[in-house]
């Protein structure tokens, strides 16, 4: 008698298992960034226990209303780590989202949001402000930062239509670095001409989230979730745009406009995130590869993968940063540099880095 044919043993997945599968993964990213809040309101120059940081989060309303009638961890809370840890989180998805979208609008691995010459336009708007009009306040030097930000992304796309050609992701990063490079030099010359400068800008360019506060959290949310909107609904397009601009044209893409639009969406969150917590290196560049190693290359999953895998990171780097040196802190910016450089090696080294 002949032998039944056997089933195959390792069937490909169902779109739905995919779907599942992805879904779980993203419920785990947001396990750990309620873990992280958590965390990042009891860890301090002073560790509160798991049931007071409770409390003191219950009572943040009660504690803002009438702070000299609560206790000096309800204050913290409250006025200093409540504010802070948001932060964190919006920054951290909109620096995550930016590096995605970057990635996927220029097709390159290794681009960031600093390739369209945000961080250096933020750092010189942040220079001048000081230097020229004696800003000194976190919030003043948050508005400046995203200014010089947005105007910097607007000279840029300036500079890669000059003459009509055509907008391209080419033109777009060599006039980023164009744009980089002469406002980096501006600054410089402007730093090391008045050691107040200098002192403002060692500060400011570490990438820190200390002293940021219920201003700045106002000031920049509205724009990272505008742009966080404006990311998310892009993800079949730029799924499109990724088989190539003649191919999406063919299936009814307006290349042009999305290509427009999606450069303006990262300047959007870049610009707010720079300007709420200075530069921030390698959470836009690192957290995409991250993300595509457990999506797969559907953008319509790498984006919101990116915006709480981005939101974690730089949560883990700020509570990282306070328990390394106590009862000092380091900054968030230094502590992404330290742990990001080596892991992205490492990604590098197993060859991880998804192809785009």
């Amino acid at each position: 008698m002949p032998h039944a044919t056997s089933p195959t043993r390792h069937a490909p997945p169902t779109d739905g298992g995919v779907h599942r599968r992805r879904s779980r993964g993203l419920a785990v990213l947001s396990a750990l960034l309620v873990a992280g809040f958590l965390a990042s309101l009891a860890i301090g120059v002073r560790t509160m226990d798991p049931a007071t940081t409770i409390k003191a989060l219950q009572s943040i309303g009660t504690t803002l209303s009438d702070p000299a009638a609560a206790g000096g961890d309800f204050r913290a809370v409250a006025q200093l780590r409540f504010p802070r840890t948001l932060i964190a989180i919006v920054v951290g998805a909109g620096l995550g989202v930016a590096g995605a979208l970057i990635q996927g609008h220029t097709r390159n691995p290794l681009a960031d949001p600093a390739i369209l010459g945000i961080s250096s336009g933020a750092a010189l708007a942040v220079v001048c402000s000081g230097a020229f009009f004696g800003v000194t306040s976190v919030f003043s030097t948050s508005v400046w930062a995203f200014g010089g930000a947005v105007a910097t992304t607007g000279l840029v796309f300036a500079l890669a239509g000059i003459g009509g050609g055509r907008l391209n992701p080419l033109t777009l990063i060599l006039g980023g670095a164009a744009t980089s490079a002469v406002l980096t030099s501006l600054t410089s010359l402007l730093v090391l001409s008045s050691d107040d400068n200098l002192d403002r800008m060692r500060f400011w360019t570490a990438g820190s989230l200390d002293g940021r506060g219920f201003a700045v959290l106002f000031g920049v949310t509205p724009l990272i979730v505008a742009g966080l909107v404006m990311a998310l609904a892009t993800g079949p397009q730029l799924n499109l745009l990724n088989l190539g601009d003649d191919v999406a044209a063919g299936l009814g893409v307006n290349t042009r406009r999305a290509r427009t639009t999606g450069m303006l969406t990262i300047a959007l969150l870049a610009g707010a995130a720079t300007a709420a917590a200075g530069p921030l290196g390698f959470l836009g560049l690192v957290v995409p590869h991250i993300v595509r190693s457990l999506t797969g290359p559907d953008y319509r999953w790498i984006l919101p993968y990116s915006a709480v895998a981005g939101a974690d990171m730089l949560l883990a780097a700020d509570i990282l940063g306070r328990l390394i040196v106590r009862p000092g802190e380091l900054q968030a910016g230094i502590v992404l540099a330290l742990a990001g450089a080596p892991f992205f090696i490492w990604l590098i080294a197993k060859k991880r880095v998804q192809a785009l």
